[in-house]
């Protein structure tokens, strides 16, 4: 059984069902759609499934012409109907996996993946768990499901855990050369999927397990949270000291060897960095371990909007004014640079405090057209001479490249800027406060 499903792979005959087309999924089937397998994508949002099949895309990544002649050939569909999992060889589970108000895992949309999987489960199918979740997930919540079917894991179907490495907005790596890390349940379950990257990625790495495999995730993104936060507090450490921070990194980033920079700012933004390393705080909860890097970092990194706001306060103050009733000019709403993705992104919080606190707050960004904050809807504005001439205050959220941050400074009365991208104006630096 085995051998067939290989065969199907190697091949190209097996059918790739994908279920979740976001930032994960979509680039995912867009590459094997393009090795030549025919690719089902299912997604309960109408909106997504209607996009796909037009050719549209909303993902950063993906041009709408990568996806014309896909979809015209028919390589590429998209669909709401789970009866289509019965079509498929292969499924890739790629679901958003967010956490509750107290910070506790929401794993509810992959269990609800996995019910529909088992309902059309059948012989020699592979299932894939793409969505970042707590070591354990694929072992103990979601093998149990599939084998209450009565078929058996490992002989009947194939079950294993690889991390999405989606990085929005990186030029230089994207889903194909963006090395993959794959665990199955048995030995039979890795080759398969190990077979299966290896026909669209070009390096895969077989792990020892799922549970292997699912803590590989969590250590990356623990990694970057836990420095960010080191680098966030080392910020709030030199305003104290009254020295800038931007320079005391660089000048230890020119040491070549045992340091790597990281960089400040008004907080930690997207659907990765800012929630995965709670997963596994959670999880060591539950073993009597307490998760105190992450918690630390967690703490320090969800306070910078705070830090943010209280830095804009003391600005406005020394040209004596206030926030409230200032015009306070934001540019820049997505998590990071050059990217569309709002989600988590630190500038909403530092949007709301602001308006809370009685300041005339808008904003421009060139990927951004509105946000909505709880019953605050915004409009990107125009971002004009005018505009800044006008402003109390300019402040820099994200850094996007599309900024022309030496005609920003010439006109702004006052800029904060939390990213340091005004460092490389020669004019107006007394204009300009860093973070």
């Amino acid at each position: 059984m085995l051998d067939n499903l290989l065969k199907k792979i190697k091949n190209r005959k097996a059918t790739v069902g994908i279920i979740g087309l976001g930032y994960v999924g979509l680039p995912l089937a867009v590459e094997y759609a393009e090795e030549g397998f025919s690719v089902i994508g299912l997604d309960i949002a109408k909106d997504k499934v209607a996009m796909v099949n037009s050719a549209k895309s909303y993902i950063d990544d993906i041009p709408d012409a990568r996806l014309t002649g896909l979809v015209k050939s028919g390589k590429l569909k998209a669909t709401f109907d789970p009866a289509q999992i019965k079509k498929m060889d292969t499924i890739s589970i790629c679901v958003p996996t967010p956490l509750s108000k107290t910070k506790d895992p929401d794993i509810s949309y992959i269990l609800a993946a996995v019910e529909w999987i088992k309902k059309y489960l059948k012989k020699e199918m592979l299932i894939i768990l793409e969505s970042t979740t707590y070591p354990g997930t694929t072992e103990d919540m979601i093998l149990p499901l599939l084998e209450s079917s009565g078929l058996k894991v490992g002989r009947d179907f194939y079950l294993a855990f690889s991390p999405e490495r989606v990085d929005p907005g990186n030029p230089v790596f994207a889903t194909k050369n963006t090395p993959r890390v794959v665990g199955g349940i048995t030995p039979q379950c890795t080759k398969a999927a190990k077979l299966f990257y290896e026909q669209a990625i070009e390096n895969v790495v077989a792990m020892s397990s799922t549970k292997a495999a699912e803590m590989v995730k969590l250590l990356e993104n623990t990694f970057r949270a836990v420095n960010i936060g080191l680098v966030n507090e080392v910020a709030l450490m030199c305003d104290r000291l009254k020295i800038n921070v931007w320079e005391i990194i660089d000048a230890a980033a020119s040491k070549p060897f045992g340091f790597m920079p990281f960089y400040p700012g008004p907080g930690l933004g997207g659907h990765c960095i800012p929630i995965d390393p709670h997963y596994l705080s959670w999880k060591l909860k539950s073993l009597n371990y307490y998760a105190r890097f992450i918690e630390l970092a967690g703490d320090i990194n969800s306070r910078m909007p705070e830090y943010v706001v209280e830095r804009i306060r003391r600005t406005l103050n020394e040209e004596s004014k206030s926030v409230k009733k200032s015009k306070i000019l934001v540019l820049g709403v997505t998590y990071k640079k050059d990217i569309i993705d709002t989600r988590e992104s630190p500038a909403l919080d530092v949007i709301k405090l602001l308006h809370e606190g009685g300041a005339r707050v808008y904003f421009n960004d060139p990927q951004v057209k509105e946000i909505k904050l709880n019953n605050l809807k915004l409009k990107s504005s125009p971002l004009t001479k005018a505009g800044l001439q006008s402003a109390d205050l300019v402040v820099i959220l994200t850094d996007h490249s599309d900024y022309d941050y030496q005609k920003i400074v010439d006109n702004a009365k006052l800029v904060f800027d939390s990213r340091n991208a005004t460092k490389n104006i020669a004019t107006h630096r007394k204009k300009i406060v860093l973070l």
